[in-house]
């Protein structure tokens, strides 16, 4: 397969599919290594690939987000179509719900409609489905979440140092007792911000233990009954890192409910809606979804328009906001 040659010739599929197409941007090294591949694997391409994209455009693109009502979904749907409309392109979204057979059944109806491009937030743990869009030059961008089995151009959140710097901000209040709440370790984002939390503990000389770190909590209600629980536990948090937008609404219902909403400190990963406006402001590592969208919708466009350097991953920097929940003293 064009996957075996890239492999042994050392570069993205994508490569060996303009080597192939003649690509004169192709630099020499490169493209003697990917012929001796070709010749050493006695590869056959298929002389009809390509010619559907060929064809033309279809000034429309294939969005796949987490879900259109997360409003971190919704800020970075907007900001493709910002960049899009000028362009008189259409943007197609539908919602991912974190449901891997939702997004095989996304991604093909986008295919169906032959969308110029696809930007994908995924859940799969093997994307090597899409190696024929990419063999045939379809652009293809991963956003908030990195692809499995294949290389292409994504966008991310600098997910893991923001997690430690939500940490540090609350061990700078005199905080120990800190409680991850986290989402599927299916997830990326996910493990990620995971890992940053229990580096930032370990790097201060101490373990969280166990009862501490909660996964898999994905909504407002589970969010809610994990910090019931924790709270309730012998040795209570003193303060929570909420690690998902969702995730620190549910924890704010429950620690008010709870009376505990001024005792026990919070951040969260992600903004929140009218979170400055709170009666106790919640501090938040804030991502930028807008520039995420933007960065993912100018690099599809730029290799529409012929760019072929190889697949490149960008990190957006997070920020964070300390407006009160953060705050309180934990000594």
């Amino acid at each position: 397969t064009m996957k075996d040659v890239a492999a042994l010739a050392g570069v993205a599929v994508t490569t060996v599919s303009r080597v192939l197409n003649r690509d004169p941007r192709v630099a020499d090294d490169t493209r003697r290594r990917v012929q001796a591949a070709i010749a050493e694997l006695d590869y056959q391409p298929d002389p009809h690939a390509g010619i559907l994209r060929r064809r033309g455009r279809t000034n429309t693109l294939g969005l796949l987000v987490g879900n259109v009502a997360n409003p971190f979904s919704a800020s970075l749907h907007r900001a493709v179509e910002d960049v899009a409309r000028p362009r008189h392109v259409a943007v197609f979204a539908s919602s991912l719900d974190d449901d891997p057979t939702r997004e095989r059944e996304a991604v093909e109806a986008f295919l169906r409609r032959r969308v110029d491009g696809l930007i994908l937030t995924t859940i799969g743990t093997d994307h090597t489905y899409l190696e024929r869009e990419i063999g045939h030059w379809t652009p293809i961008v991963f956003v908030d979440r990195t692809p499995a089995g294949i290389r292409a151009d994504t966008v991310l959140s600098d997910n893991y140092h923001g997690a430690r710097a939500a940490v540090a901000h609350l061990a700078a209040n005199g905080h120990r007792r800190i409680a991850f709440l986290g989402d599927s370790e299916l997830i990326y984002t996910a493990r990620e911000r995971r890992r940053g939390y229990l580096d930032e503990c370990r790097e201060r000389g101490w373990e969280p233990t166990a009862d501490l770190v909660r996964t898999g909590v994905g909504s407002e209600h589970s969010a809610a009954e994990a910090v019931r629980e924790l709270l309730g536990s012998a040795e209570p948090p003193t303060a929570l890192f909420t690690a998902q937008n969702l995730i620190t609404i549910g924890a704010i219902g429950a620690l008010r409910t709870a009376g505990a909403d001024r005792t026990v400190a919070l951040v969260g990963f992600d903004d929140i809606p009218m979170a400055e406006h709170l009666v106790l402001p919640v501090t938040v590592v804030a991502q930028d979804p807008s520039a995420i969208g933007r960065a993912a919708a100018e690099i599809v466009f730029a290799r529409l328009d012929g760019d072929a350097s190889e697949p490149a991953e960008f990190v957006v920097p997070t920020r964070l906001i300390a407006r009160g929940s953060g705050e309180i003293r934990g000594d």
